[in-house]
C-alpha cells in the first residue's frame, strides 16, 4: 500500500480555506455582475423599443388630430367660406394652446427650484435635534 492510502486525508489549512473562500466570493461577484449586465442590456433594449413605439403612437396621434382639424374646417365650410372656417378653427386652436401654456407655466413655476425643500428642511431639523448644543453661560 502507498503512503496516501494509509494516511487519512488531511484537512486543508486555514490559509487554504481563506484562499478558496476569496476565490469563490470573487467568482460569485463576477457572475452576479455578468448577470446584472445581461439583465440591464435586455431591459435597455425593451425600453428602447417601447420608446420607439411611443414615438410612433405620438406621430399617429398628431396625424389623427390634424385630420380631425381638417374635418372641422370642412364641416364649418358648409356654412362659412373655406378661408373663414379655417380662420375660426385656427383661432380656437391657438386659444386652447394659450390656455394650456399658461397652466403649464404655472406648474413649472411651482416646481422650481428643483430642490426638495421640505426634505432639506426636515434633514436640517433632524440634524439640529441630533447635534448636542453647547450651553452658553
Amino acid at each position: 500500500m502507498t503512503d496516501q492510502m494509509i494516511r487519512p486525508t488531511e484537512s486543508p489549512s486555514t490559509g487554504e480555506l481563506v484562499r478558496r473562500l476569496s476565490e469563490d466570493v470573487s467568482r460569485l461577484v463576477r457572475g452576479e455582475l455578468r448577470l446584472a449586465k445581461a439583465e440591464m442590456t435586455q431591459k435597455g433594449k425593451r425600453a428602447g423599443r417601447g420608446a420607439g413605439l411611443f414615438g410612433g403612437a405620438g406621430a399617429m396621434a398628431l396625424y389623427g388630430g390634424a385630420a380631425l382639424v381638417a374635418a372641422a374646417i370642412l364641416a364649418l365650410a358648409l356654412v362659412l367660406p373655406g378661408w373663414a372656417s379655417a380662420l375660426v378653427i385656427g383661432v380656437l386652436l391657438l386659444i386652447v394652446a394659450a390656455v394650456l401654456g399658461v397652466f403649464g407655466k404655472g406648474q413649472v413655476s411651482r416646481a422650481t427650484p428643483p430642490t426638495p425643500g421640505r426634505a432639506i428642511h426636515g434633514i436640517k431639523t433632524d440634524l439640529d435635534a441630533a447635534t448636542p448644543h453647547k450651553s452658553y453661560r
